[in-house]
């Protein structure tokens, strides 16, 4: 048990000086690899249209935003 508390002990104290450093410099947390854009890639997938699903929910979207000019108060 006394191994545990230990090794608790020394965990949160990394996370708390992690959280420290994280408050004193004000950066936000970033990526160490910048992601898919920095190799080319724009979207996640390689397919050169969208599935039927994703063509569903675009349909669905495009509708929604159809409706709320349509019916726009103001």
């Amino acid at each position: 048990m006394q191994i545990f508390l230990i090794t608790f002990g020394v965990f949160l104290a990394v996370v708390m000086a992690m959280a420290i450093g994280y408050i004193f410099q004000k950066k936000t947390i970033s990526g160490s690899c910048g992601g898919l854009g920095t190799i080319g890639i724009e979207k996640e997938c390689d397919c050169p249209e969208p599935c039927d699903n994703r063509k569903k929910k675009m349909a669905k979207e495009e509708a929604r935003r159809k409706m709320l000019t349509d019916n726009r108060i103001i």
